[in-house]
């Protein structure tokens, strides 16, 4: 029987990252292997590293975004542009692929932009509740739109729109059962309370600041810590103190999670989805430097239903250390972010993409 091929696009954080790698776990599942998966990315970013730690080939691609500030970069954008199409048109030459499927970022918008040329059929998802501009830019083109949100006819033809909420790697499926592992594979103190400190796979500056501001106040209150800096966050280097674990980036999040009695995230789309799943108290404190704000709006959805603690950017270096020492000591708010939160959780979003997906391949094999 010949083998299904996938081409998977979408990279540059790990909110477009992981749901490719939790859609492409559901599809192998659900195809019992009989599939061949390609990943592409952009050659300079994350994803060249994360996919292949998940067991996945990946191709990468010379593209990058605009930026923000005058630089030579920016000439070559149109060059990269250009350069990036040719090369995934080639790629589908020698890969043939029965779809595409795109996850956001740059290298996305080239791979199925060059997949609809050669009348591939495609898919995107959409993880926030306002749209990327790599999926604005092919939502014309694609045959499927899935989405997080309600309302996101306002930017995508609505009878592409299906939802299907964030997915979410098959390894935060379970985590109740871990605890244990987790205490023993970070080293912690079983009998202390743990706050998780993660501020998204690039770090957050002040999510790090107020944590290392507050390094003091965390010893005192006896609690061990989980803290995921980021690559850019130094200072963090020099903290050694038992029962403390600092990382640069947490692969293991499936522990991490277990480990943790508090959260402190960022309000991505993608940590949003992981927090409704995995049941913890959280307190957000969402980037403001993001299209619409709508970390802002994820996060105060989140505080108006009573399921997170909401603490604004600039606010968190002076209450967000006091907030979440408060909060590992109060059970009874814990119990009741928890229940909330669970409320808002879609965890079999992976299954249901790969089940559009299924159904494109399928009406492709029919014509």
């Amino acid at each position: 029987m010949k083998k299904i091929k996938i081409i998977i696009s979408g990279g540059g954080t790990g909110g477009h990252i992981y749901p490719a790698i939790a859609v492409a776990q559901s599809l192998q599942k659900m195809l019992q292997g009989n599939v061949e998966f390609l990943f592409v990315g952009a050659s300079d970013r994350m994803e060249m590293e994360k996919i292949p730690k998940a067991g996945y080939k990946i191709i990468g691609l010379w593209i990058s975004g605009l930026q923000r500030r005058i630089t030579y970069k920016n000439f070559l954008f149109p060059f990269k542009i250009i350069y990036s199409v040719v090369k995934s048109l080639s790629i589908i030459k020698q890969f043939k692929p029965d779809v595409a499927i795109g996850f956001g970022g740059y290298a996305s918008g080239a791979m199925l932009y060059a997949a609809t040329l050669k009348k591939i059929p495609s898919l995107i998802h959409e993880q926030n509740s306002y749209a990327g501009i790599t999926n604005k830019i092919l939502k014309n083109r694609v045959d499927k739109i899935c989405v997080a949100y309600d309302g996101m006819q306002r930017f995508f033809p609505e009878e592409k729109i299906v939802k299907t909420g964030n997915p979410i790697r098959e390894d935060l499926q379970n985590i109740s059962n871990k605890k244990d592992k987790a205490i023993a594979f970070y080293n912690l103190d079983p009998n202390k309370k743990t706050l998780l400190v993660i501020g998204g796979s690039l770090g957050a500056r002040p999510i790090n600041e107020s944590i290392f501001q507050g390094i003091e106040k965390i010893k005192q209150a006896n609690i061990n810590l989980i803290w995921q800096t980021g690559e850019s966050f130094s200072k963090a280097k020099n903290i050694h103190f038992p029962n403390f674990a600092i990382q640069n980036f947490i692969y293991e999040m499936d522990l991490a999670y277990s480990a943790a009695d508090v959260v402190i995230s960022r309000a991505g789309a993608l940590s949003i989805a992981e927090l409704c799943l995995v049941e913890k108290p959280v307190i957000l404190v969402p980037s403001p430097n993001v299209a619409e704000d709508h970390q802002t709006k994820n996060a105060t959805s989140l505080s108006e239903a009573n399921a997170a603690i909401l603490i604004k950017d600039l606010d968190a270096k002076h209450v967000l250390i006091d907030e979440a020492i408060q909060l590992l000591n109060d059970t009874e708010k814990q119990n009741i972010l928890k229940n909330n939160i669970a409320k808002f959780s879609i965890p079999n979003a992976a299954e249901m993409i790969a089940n559009e997906v299924l159904e494109l391949i399928a009406t492709k094999n029919k014509v």
